[in-house]
């Protein structure tokens, strides 16, 4: 079974992404970690449009949200293949020091 991450920013506004589209997990700034996505247009995309998923994380931290995303994808079991990186509406994260985060589709 495929594992899928959810981000979810707002009350209507979420994304659900499947793990095999992860591209990798950089750090932007100072307690901002971005998690990057291939494009949801397709492979027959002509333009250079970019998915991901910016986290706001507690101060030098970043090598722990890191570790703690990457050890919810690699753990289990996760009956329902559903891994919540963040929800800002109920304040569910993956990790403790992710504090928000926001999303940015095919931008």
């Amino acid at each position: 079974m495929e594992k899928f991450l959810v981000f979810i920013d707002a009350a209507d506004d979420a994304m659900c992404m499947p793990v095999s589209r992860l591209t990798g997990i950089t750090v932007a700034a100072d307690a901002t970690v971005v998690v990057n996505f291939e494009n949801t247009l397709g492979p027959n995309a002509t333009e250079d449009k970019r998915t991901f998923a910016t986290l706001t994380c507690t101060a030098d931290k970043e090598l722990d949200v890191f570790k703690g995303l990457v050890q919810a994808i690699n753990g289990g079991p996760h009956s329902d293949g559903v891994i919540t990186v963040c929800d800002d509406v109920n304040s569910t994260f993956v990790h403790p020091n992710v504090l928000s985060c926001t999303i940015t589709l095919d931008a």
